[in-house]
């Protein structure tokens, strides 16, 4: 069976914009950004307030590809970019200080993908 992208019309220029980015900037992390948001439906990536909390590092960029819940308490100032945020999470990650952004946003902030950690 042919294999095919996510149907969404936002999900897949964001695909094609992070490949052409890790072509043109010879930086691997958007092409796995890529590869991952390209799963089915039924892999999609959630991923809790308190596992950034566990695993990131203060002023650190997290990127997620997939949706950030808010389960859990986060503590560290970090700047969590994903596809998308529940109300929860956005709000926990914005009083600890920190940024809850888009993908995109991200790599318009750091194109070379320094300092940026994959949770899934």
């Amino acid at each position: 069976m042919k294999r095919t992208l996510p149907t969404n019309p936002k999900t897949r220029r964001l695909i094609r914009l992070l490949r052409r980015a890790s072509r043109s900037n010879n930086v691997g992390v958007w092409r796995d950004l890529s590869d991952l948001l390209s799963v089915p439906t039924r892999q999609k990536i959630s991923v809790n307030v308190s596992k950034i909390d566990k695993f990131a590092k203060e002023g650190e960029f997290i990127a997620v590809p997939g949706k950030v819940l808010g389960f859990g308490s986060i503590s560290k100032k970090v700047d969590v970019a994903a596809l998308s945020f529940s109300p929860s999470a956005r709000e926990k990650i914005t009083s600890a200080g920190g940024r809850a952004i888009s993908l995109e946003v991200l790599l318009n902030l750091n194109p070379r993908g320094r300092g940026v950690r994959i949770l899934r």
